[in-house]
């Protein structure tokens, strides 16, 4: 750690790893209650489990790349960050708003949770994965300009370089697009089509830049490659990203209403969505074997392939599987689309997240570079635990999901809704014991923070 403000993306990193914990716990009370309705009800309903399941998921990553923005952009910039003290107290206000928010799931009705909160005066409230009340919004929005204003100063005063600057172009549309959660008309199409504003062009738009940025800071990191070669690769992934990834939206607009060229521009750039994806797992392998020195950070090397690999497996040909219009069709809204959530964002944004706070964590504990061999060894036990359960539960989901459209929505007598889910109630058996077997993966993980912390970490090799 070369800068001493660096030392306040260690708050952000341990909130978003509690905060990841909080997300796996409520996501297994939820996958327990597919297959048992009555689970802990009325104390904890399935649409509760789902709304802290879902939100802990999108505040926990918002944490993670603050963090990683507040560890990267001074050392980037080579300059202290702007103001450190705003970065910390935007940290206890988002983390609390976070906390009171999910309080407020869990102890009273949503109904009752709206009306507290004034909803009726500004009604934004009642939307997938954007169920947080209008003050929680405000909030976000606030916490959002002022990181943006800290880390924005920070480049301006210091050096400009490719990575920051893309990194800030994602940070900044990750703002724009939320407030499109501050518009909700009455017109149900509408309000679809501007819902995939925020939901769809942060996670197949802004937040890949996100992720290419940093990315290329461990990987420039790890294997003492030319800045210029990275910086050339990192142009074109984010290029082609947005290309494909802006029209691409209008695979969400098949069925609600739109006018039919949607399913002509959907399919198409839908369908080169997974090559930005592909680019990247290419980049990465590329930049590894033409690294001029071996890093002593095993384990931060490991989490930036397995990112590569698993963004292009699960955002990339999971995505494309059920993308085109004439497959869409019968698999919109199945377990199908469960399966390609699933992977894609463990595989683009939990992996990179992890990979940063692998890369980042022993320096602002201290060490030089790494932890000890015997943590290390520990951490990637916990990453083939997670990477390989999250394989399953996606093989799982697809397997319930082609069920699903083959019974419920091909052939002349469908079967009715109800009578399917019984039907496919062993994949969501499989997929809640594999679940299980990823919390332990996560244990692991996290345990490795406290073991060998009084061993040397490995010493630094210059590659042959």
């Amino acid at each position: 750690m070369k800068y001493k403000s660096q030392k306040v993306a260690r708050l952000y990193f341990i909130a978003a790893l509690v905060l990841f914990v909080a997300q796996i716990l409520f996501g297994l009370i939820m996958g327990l209650q597919y297959v048992m309705g009555d689970f802990l009800f009325p104390y904890m309903p399935f649409n509760v489990a789902r709304m802290v399941h879902t939100n802990a998921l999108i505040v926990w990553l918002l944490m993670a790349f603050m963090g990683a923005a507040y560890y990267l952009v001074p050392e980037e910039a080579e300059t202290e960050l702007a103001m450190p003290w705003l970065a910390t107290l935007m940290f206890w206000i988002f983390f609390l708003a976070a906390g009171a928010t999910v309080a407020g799931y869990l102890l009273l009705s949503y109904s009752d949770l709206a009306k507290l909160t004034m909803n009726d005066m500004l009604p934004t409230m009642g939307r997938e994965f954007l169920e947080q009340p209008t003050i929680t919004k405000l909030g976000i929005v606030v916490v959002a300009l002022a990181f943006l204003l800290n880390i924005g100063l920070t480049i301006l005063k210091g050096r400009k370089t490719v990575i920051n600057l893309v990194l800030l172009m994602g940070l900044t549309g990750l703002a724009v697009f939320f407030l499109f959660s501050f518009y909700n008309p009455t017109n149900v199409v509408l309000d679809k089509y501007y819902w995939w504003w925020v939901v769809h062009l942060w996670v197949e738009g802004v937040w890949e830049l996100i992720l290419g940025a940093i990315l290329a800071f461990v990987l420039i990191k790890t294997t003492g490659v030319d800045r210029e070669v990275i910086e050339k690769w990192l142009y074109i992934i984010i290029a082609m990203t947005l290309i494909t990834g802006i029209i691409g939206t209008g695979h969400h607009y098949y069925w609600i209403g739109t006018p039919e060229y949607w399913q002509w521009w959907g399919s198409i750039f839908s369908a080169m969505e997974p090559i930005p994806f592909f680019m990247m797992t290419v980049f990465a392998f590329n930049m590894v074997n033409k690294r001029r020195r071996n890093h002593p950070n095993k384990a931060a090397m490991l989490w930036a392939l397995g990112t590569a690999v698993m963004a292009f497996l699960g955002a990339g040909v999971w995505g494309f599987l059920h993308t085109l219009a004439p497959v869409n069709y019968y698999t919109h809204g199945s377990q199908i689309t469960a399966a390609h959530g699933h992977m894609a964002f463990y595989g683009a944004y939990v992996m990179i997240s992890l990979t940063i706070i692998s890369y980042a964590m022993p320096m602002l504990m201290g060490r030089t570079a790494a932890n000890s061999n015997r943590s290390q060894v520990r951490e990637m036990w916990g990453f083939w635990l997670m990477t390989i359960s999250i394989v399953f539960i996606t093989l799982f989901l697809t397997g319930a999901g082609v069920l699903q459209a083959f019974l419920q929505r091909m052939g002349e007598n469908p079967t009715p809704f109800m009578v399917v889910q019984d039907k496919i109630a062993l994949f969501y058996w499989l997929r809640e014991i594999t679940g299980v077997v990823f919390l332990i993966g996560l244990i692991v993980y996290l345990s490795s923070f406290f073991v060998g912390r009084n061993e040397p970490e490995p010493e630094v090799a210059v590659a042959e």
